[in-house]
């Protein structure tokens, strides 16, 4: 279970400078205090405020306890994308952050329904936009062809219409954001009240039209009980729920026993995600050894999984917040760099790597991004990533220190490979490893064994610590560098 704090974290924290406008309402808010909740007039301050919002998230993500949450919280980011240079409103981009964290393993159909009102959605979408006198068709198309029904390969019938879409917007005219108190709102002046008729994709259903001030609420849940009764999505999310946890690949075979059981159970649970993601992630198909390694890592998955790995030290947000997002900015730049940038996919079918036919996740490594990589890690190893006087870095004797018997150099490496990569290493390889990095061409194991007692028993003997920092950072350098660390 996700306990009730990570669900609901600290907010992200004022670190940026004041506004030059003396009336503007930020400040007012002491540095290393949150601004979730207080509106800023400034556009400047605002894009402060959204890169303090990423660079919390990326805290989030580095400093998660040990369960599925962040990786699901990622996972909805990408299925109901949205945008913070859009949106270009700090606020709306954490209100939406906090949707997807509470709803994560929550009932997707309520999940749904609070995305649709989510001010961050409403914005990106142009939901609030959407008038009787002028139909906005953006959202009411994303509904169905990404968010809930799926298209093409992900719907095997093929086919809501184009008059669907229309429907589909009508159905949704009337919603708008309050600006002041950054929550939606139903305007029954703006909705449309005629009986909105969609196609035999959906048994001709007719939403009826309804005039006052719930017809929004109560048009909007026939709209989505008539998507998920008529056309469920059980079988859109559990593939997207594969392509996320196992491979990007679905062929028959695992359509027929892992992807239609999956659909059963979303269904018989009322389109509760939990019981979809227990029986999939405890499932032999999970566990089956052609799905260990075959997965490309994301950007973020990478560089997050590198620090918790190494157990990179960060400095402590609850007395140096300033340090804190310094160096988790640092992480977000090479996100950025490596082609995933965290609060901004780049549109609203999230990123390419997980629906573009025929590569999905090939597309993370390229020319330009593999080399990017591969100079990541070493600089992790070398000098690290230094922003204003804070420095990130590994330190290879904490990881050694972790293994269980880092003192052999044959178990140093085997601990080793096991712990960072997800395939196996010939024993040939194993062997070269030893002889050429860690006993420095020696044939003796004592060679490496004698000086790891050594630096454990006097780790301010600088000599002996320089060689056995030296080999270690060779040893995981050259590891980094193979492909089975690009796996997952």
């Amino acid at each position: 279970n996700v306990p009730a704090a990570q669900l609901t974290p600290p907010p992200p924290l004022k670190n940026y400078a004041n506004s030059v406008n003396p009336a503007d309402p930020d400040n007012a808010i002491p540095a290393g205090q949150t601004w979730v909740n207080t509106n800023t007039n400034d556009g400047g301050v605002n894009g402060a405020r959204v890169l303090s919002f990423k660079n919390w998230w990326m805290g989030q993500l580095v400093n998660q306890d040990r369960n599925i949450l962040e990786k699901l919280t990622m996972m909805w980011h990408n299925h109901f994308a949205t945008e913070t240079e859009v949106i270009n409103r700090a606020i709306w981009a954490y209100q939406n952050n906090t949707i997807l964290r509470k709803n994560a393993l929550g009932n997707f159909k309520q999940f749904t329904r609070e995305i649709t009102l989510d001010t961050g959605m409403l914005f990106y979408q142009n939901g609030y936009l959407n008038t009787n006198a002028a139909p906005d068709e953006n959202y009411g198309r994303e509904l169905q062809e990404l968010f809930v029904v799926g298209k093409g390969a992900d719907n095997a019938t093929q086919g809501f219409a184009e008059a669907d879409v229309k429907a589909a917007a009508k159905v949704l005219t009337g919603w708008q954001i309050n600006g002041t108190t950054n929550t939606s709102f139903f305007n029954s002046n703006r909705h449309d009240p005629t009986n909105k008729q969609f196609s035999a994709f959906y048994n001709n259903t007719v939403i009826t039209g309804r005039t006052g001030a719930t017809a929004g609420g109560l048009e909007l849940d026939d709209l989505l009980n008539m998507l998920f009764s008529i056309n469920d999505p059980s079988l859109h999310i559990c593939r997207k729920l594969y392509r996320w946890f196992v491979y990007y690949e679905i062929d028959a075979a695992a359509e027929a026993n892992v992807i239609a059981p999956l659909a059963q159970i979303f269904r018989a649970n009322n389109y509760e995600i939990k019981p979809v993601l227990e029986a999939l992630l405890k499932s032999e198909h999970f566990f089956d050894v052609l799905n260990q390694g075959c997965y490309i890592k994301s950007p973020v998955d990478m560089i997050v999984g590198l620090c918790r790995e190494f157990s990179v030290v960060f400095p402590p947000v609850a007395t140096d917040y300033a340090g804190a997002y310094n160096t988790w900015f640092l992480l977000n730049s090479l996100s950025f760099i490596f082609q995933q940038y965290i609060g901004d996919p780049p549109n609203v079918a999230g990123w390419p790597a997980y629906y573009q036919l025929p590569q999905f996740n090939e597309l993370w490594i390229n020319s330009d991004t593999y080399p990017k990589r591969n100079q990541f890690t070493d600089q992790m190893l070398l000098t690290g990533y230094t922003r204003s006087g804070k420095n990130i870095r590994i330190d290879p004797t904490i990881f050694a220190k972790s293994l269980p018997n880092p003192g052999d150099p044959n178990l140093l490496i085997s601990d080793s490979i096991t712990y960072l990569f997800r395939l196996p290493l010939t024993q040939a390889s194993r062997d070269q490893l030893k002889r050429d990095i860690i006993l420095s061409g020696q044939t003796s194991d004592f060679y490496w064994t004698n000086a790891w007692n050594a630096y454990i028993a006097n780790p301010n003997d600088t000599n002996n610590a320089t060689i056995v920092r030296t080999r270690l950072r060779d040893l995981y350098q050259y590891l980094m560098k193979l492909a089975e660390y690009q796996l997952a």
